[in-house]
């Protein structure tokens, strides 16, 4: 028995109002959720065609194999970083004309491995055995709007295609719990002098993992009591639980200092999800925002390097801010990243572009963050690091206010409690 993918009438609706124009097929992404039982799909959006494309495409003998694997999979790194916690990329749809419709399944078969490859390099956090690693690929024929749907195993490299049933539900999103929290960091992260022929951004991203880890080894609180993860959202029995770590020296060539409130936002769906859901993405969603932040500055920083700049120096950045954006007909909201020098204007022209959904500048909800990146580059800085909350003088403390909301209004407040180097997330009820 195959997965079953529960879509949103809207998705259909997109994806019949697609018009080739003269074009031998065209491709997209299909977002959503994962769960045990099924899967739900809530969006659609088209890849935006090169400009090149655009005529290589008419072309009365053009086929498949001008799908561009490289373009499609830069289209899902962006598009992923505009998910929240609990929503992801499940895989991609096609439209051809009736002839092509037996000549896309290697092809896409191929993109799917790749972009699944591709956003997995960025993450600080790896799926689950126990998750879902099923992506689908949907058919749709142009002329006859009769649909194809298989799933590919992106963890087995030989898997074969399985059929999958594609149903759709009418306001299937109107329902989702939107998990909210800010969450004030202070992270450090010492640039090890054994390292100095990597990236800043990969010395970074190594920094990252290691406190990826404690946010994954956090102890997270409901309505101020540890829970069975097993649980219902709203139920559970309590556990005890405690997280330490040991402190280690090294010397340092610089450090990285990662400071700030980051706004954090997840979804979830209605139907029966278990505390570990909504645990999982938080956390998720705390340690992709702030890696894309930092993937993106370091990414504006190549494009306006400044030249002649010495190593000695201390220089402070802002982190890119986050700016929402709600579905229509839905309560999830998407996001993006703003510098403070970009205008609601270009914001909403790249929701267009990427997500291929009309947006209005009075839409976006854009969360006031202070977010500062300070690089420092010195020699034998000698930095501790991973200690231990007893041995800190002046505990980093992080605050979180974490809450539920269904379209009916809050149902609960949630909190984090990392017992881990030395940072605390404090619950604070309603």
């Amino acid at each position: 028995m195959g997965r079953t993918y529960i879509v949103e009438e809207s998705v259909g609706q997109y994806l019949s109002n697609i018009s080739l124009q003269g074009k031998a097929f065209v491709s997209g992404l299909l977002i959503g959720q994962c769960s045990s039982q099924k899967d739900y799909v809530i969006l659609a959006t088209r890849t935006p065609p090169k400009e090149e494309q655009n005529e290589n495409l008419k072309h009365p003998k053009a086929k498949l194999d001008n799908l561009d694997e490289e373009w499609a999979t830069e289209h899902a790194n962006q598009v992923s970083r505009m998910l929240p916690g609990g929503l992801l990329v499940l895989g991609v749809f096609i439209i051809t004309t009736l002839e092509l419709a037996n000549d896309f399944q290697n092809a896409l078969r191929r993109l799917i491995f790749a972009m699944e490859k591709s956003m997995n390099r960025k993450r600080l956090w790896n799926f689950t055995e126990e998750e879902i690693s099923e992506r689908v690929i949907l058919h749709v024929c142009s002329s006859t709007k009769k649909i194809s749907c298989r799933t590919y195993d992106v963890h087995d490299p030989k898997s074969s295609a399985r059929p999958a049933d594609w149903k759709y539900q009418s306001g299937l999103s109107t329902s989702w719990l939107s998990l909210d929290c800010t969450i004030h960091i202070d992270i450090h992260i010492p640039l090890s002098s054994t390292s100095v022929s990597y990236t800043l951004e990969k010395n970074t991203k190594n920094g990252l993992t290691r406190w990826a880890k404690q946010i994954e080894n956090g102890v997270y609180l409901i309505n101020g009591q540890v829970k069975d993860e097993d649980c219902d959202l709203l139920e559970g029995q309590l556990l005890n639980s405690d997280h330490r770590s040991t402190a280690t020296v090294q010397i340092c060539s610089g450090s990285v200092n990662l400071k700030g409130s980051v706004k954090c936002r997840a979804y979830i769906h209605s139907n029966k999800p278990k505390v570990k859901d909504a645990m999982q993405a938080v956390k998720r969603d705390i340690l992709n925002t702030v890696a894309d932040r930092c993937e993106i500055l370091f990414e504006d920083l190549l494009l306006n390097e400044i030249p002649g700049k010495k190593d000695s120096e201390k220089e402070f950045y802002i982190l890119p801010h986050r700016v929402f954006v709600p579905i229509p007909g839905s309560t999830v909201k998407l996001c993006d990243y703003k510098f403070g020098d970009e205008s609601a204007e270009e914001i909403r022209d790249h929701f267009i572009e990427m997500l291929d959904h009309m947006v209005q500048i009075e839409d976006l909800e854009i969360a006031e963050e202070v977010n500062t990146a300070c690089m420092s580059s010195m020699n034998n800085e000698a930095s501790l690091e991973h200690k231990d909350d007893k041995q800190l003088e002046q505990p980093i403390k992080t605050t979180v206010m974490l809450k539920i909301r269904q379209n009916i209004g809050v149902i609960a407040a949630f909190a984090v409690a990392v017992l881990a180097a030395g940072i605390s997330f404090h619950y604070f009820s309603d």
